[in-house]
């Protein structure tokens, strides 16, 4: 069961405001020894000065807001999987490709969590999305229909079983990932 169109542009609107708002205020520290200690973050490249340790709230709305960016447009194979490869890359959180299957089982790069917070994976054997409102329960993934949100408490999602919530762990992630998904900016 997928939202309509008018709630669905109410939920994105909403977590664009909130994505944005969280961009513009984020810091990056440089290295040790850099002339500048901290710079404004600049377009997507928030993981590229990482702290080791599991994504913060911030971090996840920058996974929200790449997703989430209009601007984007998405090239390659359409399925959960490798939406969501494409957007932690686009995010700066990359990590070595897996299947859903493989993200249920766990793998080292990111923490089961029982409390998910905007960012996070949520996974069903045979699909993964990234949460978007853990307090609506609101995930977006690429679905049957196309990309979108919808409720991990809908009847369809809970037929498939109890989700699992993964959160990325900085410094785990591989640094040379492929997306097989392909994150362009759309020419207007």
């Amino acid at each position: 069961m997928q939202f309509n169109a008018k709630r669905l542009g109410c939920a994105i609107v909403l977590c664009r405001l909130i994505s944005c708002s969280a961009l513009a205020q984020l810091e990056v520290r440089k290295p040790e020894g850099s002339s500048k200690q901290t710079s404004q973050v600049q377009g997507n490249n928030v993981g590229d000065q990482q702290t080791p340790g599991p994504l913060s709230a911030d971090d996840g709305l920058s996974v929200i807001a790449a997703a989430l960016d209009g601007r984007m447009r998405l090239t390659g194979k359409r399925d959960c999987s490798h939406l969501v490869h494409a957007i932690y890359a686009r995010a700066g959180f990359p990590y070595t490709y897996v299947r859903s299957s493989d993200l249920y089982a766990g793998t080292d790069e990111f923490q089961r969590v029982t409390d998910p917070q905007p960012g996070d994976l949520v996974v069903w054997r045979g699909h993964v999305g990234i949460v978007v409102h853990p307090a609506q329960h609101i995930f977006f993934s690429a679905m049957r229909s196309g990309l979108g949100i919808d409720s991990y408490d809908a009847p369809y999602w809970k037929r498939r079983g109890q989700p699992r919530f993964y959160r990325y762990i900085k410094g785990k992630g591989s640094t040379n990932s492929q997306p097989a998904f392909v994150l362009t900016h759309r020419h207007e």
